[in-house]
């Protein structure tokens, strides 16, 4: 046990090197609790920037456990588009390291736009590069709430989907366990080839809802192949809706659809924050199945947040240093060459601090250039 515990600035540079230091005893993170997603439950605005104490039971100073309080995200929009990798449930940890005034906010990969709803600027920008994507967030934007909720009641009675608000579980023959999917195949089965042949993006968003856990996913001909979930168009999800549809429509919030390369920077200054959420090229999600995400990409976007820091446009990273065994080296060398850049760890969850021999499942981090 160090005799005494050690109070540093956690640079960059401080966090690579000791993420490589041997140690030969594992330790827990007591008081860290696991949602059913896999996430860490975390969050208050007392947030992980480890300018704080060090301690460890063996010979080297790894990060000791930061004193975060527990905070629910109920205060918070949550997307009814349950996109892969949303940062939802990370956002009291996210949102406390933003600027506190921000002109303009790119959220670059917005997916299911679950962070750039929730920020607090004078525009919002929600790009991504899926356009199936965009139209949806475009529909919510434009749509009154109660002209949403009556085309999609339509489109549920018109392809004979349940609707368990109205008529609960044992008029369908199902109950909540098993849920409703057998049920809603039949309908489902014809409202995804509806949707694959006239593209309608309303259509899209109610597959969506009633999908394997609400995701969405194209095979390589562009068709949406995701199986028939177990709910519906339920209570929580109608609400789900009417906050995000709210919160889309009372916010400066305008949509594109560009790849990051053809992104127009130009339009950003020094008060503006480009919120960056990439595909995570150590990842095995429906993102990067068919070739989604290369090593190439990546570089390319570490060159384009470059080119943002030289102009002074704040950019904050999120992405993995660690993930099941994997050690994301091109962002590892980029960060050890631009040691001006901070590191925020969001999810410090060791299963053992030695390194050499077994790493983090996962090491989520937000990587920005400026001060908190």
């Amino acid at each position: 046990m160090l005799a005494s515990k050690l109070k540093r600035e956690h640079t960059t540079q401080d966090i690579l090197q000791e993420l490589h230091q041997p140690c030969e005893e594992s330790f827990c993170n007591g008081g860290f609790g696991r949602d059913s997603f896999g996430n860490v439950v975390l969050g208050s605005t007392q947030v992980a920037d480890f300018s704080t104490d060090f301690s460890a039971d063996c010979g080297a100073d790894l990060p000791k456990m930061p004193n975060i309080h527990p905070k629910h995200t109920s205060t918070l929009i949550q997307s009814p588009l349950n996109y892969t990798g949303s940062k939802f449930r990370l956002l009291p940890q996210i949102l406390p390291l933003f600027p506190k005034d921000i002109g303009t906010m790119v959220d670059l990969f917005c997916g299911g736009a679950s962070v750039g709803v929730n920020v607090s600027a004078k525009h919002i920008v929600l790009n991504d590069r899926l356009k199936e994507l965009v139209e949806i967030l475009a529909l919510l934007k434009r749509e009154s709430i109660e002209s949403l909720l009556e085309q999609i009641e339509g489109i549920i009675i018109d392809f004979h989907l349940s609707q368990s608000t109205k008529f609960g579980y044992k008029f369908y023959h199902c109950d909540s366990a098993k849920g409703l999917s057998s049920y809603n195949k039949a309908g489902f089965v014809a409202l995804k080839n509806a949707y694959n042949s006239d593209k309608d993006a309303l259509k899209l968003f109610v597959l969506i809802i009633y999908a394997f856990n609400n995701q969405i996913r194209f095979n390589s001909k562009g068709e949406f192949n995701l199986p028939c979930g177990k709910r519906d168009f339920n209570a929580k999800m109608q609400q789900k809706l009417k906050n995000f549809v709210q919160a889309m429509q009372s916010k400066n919030i305008s949509l594109q659809s560009r790849d990051f390369r053809e992104f127009d920077s130009g339009i950003l200054d020094k008060q503006s924050l480009v919120y960056i959420d990439p595909p995570y090229l150590l990842a095995n999600a429906g993102y990067n199945e068919n070739g989604g995400w290369s090593e190439r990409d990546e570089k390319d976007l570490l060159d384009f947040i470059k080119s943002l820091d030289c102009r002074g446009v704040k950019f904050a990273l999120s992405n993995v240093l660690f993930h099941k065994g994997r050690e994301h080296k091109i962002l590892a060398t980029w960060l050890k060459s631009n040691p001006k850049f901070h590191t925020h760890f969001l999810d410090f969850s060791y299963k053992n601090c030695n390194y050499q021999t077994k790493r983090a499942e996962s090491s989520e981090v937000l990587v920005v250039n400026f001060k908190v």
